[in-house]
């Protein structure tokens, strides 16, 4: 059967960590390692996963080449985040990327309200030297000194290219996403260290069916080969839902030790 969780991370559809379980959309791209660290799979690296939001759907990963606190006004090598554009994930718009040291010769870097209102065709290109979390950086605001050798800028890059080509002239970034806190706006939301990336939850019948409790609440999961839909359920794999319907079962028999996948409904 499908595991629910890895470490402290409930596991629940669209997502599973042992293959024909969850959607097919999100087959292998969550990895729960041996010691209960789930990590999300990506062209750019495997990075910790800190938690699975299912009602408002989306993940919190941590990426450990992102400037931190702890790193003040050193920058160490970094590598830009990116994520598979065949999936159903994406990037939230509720991140801020912010940008250390960049050089002035091939980065726009201005006061963002002022440099829109002067040049608004150029203003998706600029980096905002005014932003509010280069101002007051989450959890550590006089982390780069204040001494004016290091600058910080926030630029929302559209594309992983886009973001490939900053940190060729930034000496590195860090993301911020915005967390709900459920508080009256606009205090209702706090900036964190972090990358959100939002996800859908495909939501099909046959999955619905399968869920039902009256129908024997299987949990949605897909043939590793054709990637169909089964229902997986406590007594076998089936075609519809649990109860009453076409379970597949595996027999052996002797002494011919012929091996062969059988279809019926309550005879076995």
């Amino acid at each position: 059967m499908c595991r629910t969780s890895c470490g402290d991370i409930p596991i629940n559809y669209p997502f599973g960590i042992d293959d024909g379980c969850g959607s097919p959309y999100y087959k292998r791209i969550l990895v729960c390692s041996p010691g209960g660290q789930l990590e999300l799979r990506t062209p750019s690296g495997r990075y910790p996963v800190r938690s699975v939001s299912y009602s408002d759907p989306h993940i919190i990963v941590s990426d450990p080449f992102m400037w931190n606190c702890l790193d003040g006004a050193n920058f160490r090598p970094t590598r830009p985040f990116s994520l598979d554009t065949s999936t159903r994930f994406s990037l939230s718009s509720q991140n801020d990327y912010l940008f250390f040291n960049c050089s002035e010769d091939h980065v726009i870097i201005e006061p963002k309200p002022i440099f829109c209102e002067r040049f608004p065709d150029r203003c998706d290109s600029s980096c905002d030297s005014a932003s509010y979390l280069c101002r007051h950086l989450p959890e550590c605001a006089s982390a780069l000194g204040g001494g004016g050798g290091s600058s910080c800028c926030s630029y929302y890059p559209k594309a992983t290219e886009s973001l490939r080509l900053m940190l060729k002239y930034c000496s590195s970034y860090t993301s911020v996403y915005w967390r709900n806190i459920g508080a009256t706006p606009p205090y209702d939301q706090v900036p964190e260290y972090g990358i959100r990336v939002d996800f859908d939850i495909p939501v099909t019948t046959r999955c619905l069916q399968c869920q039902d409790t009256s129908k024997g609440g299987g949990k949605c999961g897909f043939d590793t080969l054709t990637q169909s839909f089964l229902c997986l359920c406590d007594e076998g794999n089936a075609t519809t839902y649990c109860n009453g319907m076409l379970i597949e079962r595996t027999f052996l028999f002797e002494p011919k030790k012929c091996l062969f996948m059988c279809l019926n409904s309550d005879r076995y």
